[in-house]
């Protein structure tokens, strides 16, 4: 039986994102399945129906369900050793992991102030202290993963891994809010919005035309 992954709309659904970039930057086979975030109470039972958590992503493989996106990195990582998720080397596979986590847990003002919106004009906002040193933290991250892995490829590990499908949405947030960027940084982003799957989602999430008010900012 063939993975299953639901999701919630490609324009604003950052957690969605992240494994969904995993499956199909991995060439994975899996089946989506939309349900629209937002929409009511019929929405809303569609996910429950799914995972009593209530919310997405959620990977079905089988009798297996997984509605966490760092969980489902995982999961997918075990279950596809050879699609090399984590790298290889011991000390590179707990950074990478390290950096994932901090992601999932952490960076609650940029969440907060710089919400994923593919629809919103590229315009600038003034960030708040905290969101500044979100923003200052991220970009230490990504220049330190490059400094030591940039010889081996152009991601964080060099060959794109689960850490790099962790931050993807970010990658969009610097974007769409005209965060300024180290050179490095940029170099990083570039390689990021250039993969094919992040294409491919951004596409998708491009053409969608619910609006949800509540994700919409100035």
């Amino acid at each position: 039986m063939a993975l299953k992954l639901v999701i919630g709309n490609k324009n604003y659904s950052s957690w969605s994102m992240r494994p969904w970039l995993a499956l199909r930057a991995n060439n994975i086979a899996f089946e989506e399945i939309f349900i629209p975030l937002y929409t009511g109470e019929a929405g809303k039972k569609r996910i429950l129906d799914v995972t009593r958590s209530g919310k997405v992503p959620v990977l079905i493989d089988d009798d297996v369900t997984i509605w966490d996106s760092l969980a489902i990195v995982e999961y997918l990582a075990e279950r596809f050793p050879e699609k090399r998720l984590w790298p290889e080397d011991r000390a590179q596979r707990a950074h990478a992991r390290s950096i994932s986590a901090e992601m999932h847990s952490g960076f609650a003002a940029l969440r907060n102030e710089c919400g994923m919106n593919l629809h919103r004009p590229v315009s600038s906002i003034k960030p708040s202290a905290e969101a500044r040193a979100d923003i200052a933290r991220i970009q230490e991250i990504w220049s330190d993963c490059r400094a030591r892995f940039s010889q081996s490829g152009p991601f964080l590990f060099g060959a794109f891994s689960g850490a790099d499908a962790m931050f993807a949405p970010v990658v969009h947030r610097f974007r769409t809010y005209a965060i300024a960027a180290t050179p490095e940084v940029q170099r990083y982003m570039d390689a990021m919005m250039a993969l094919p799957a992040f294409q491919e989602w951004t596409s998708a999430g491009l053409a969608e035309t619910l609006v949800i008010d509540r994700f919409e900012t100035a």
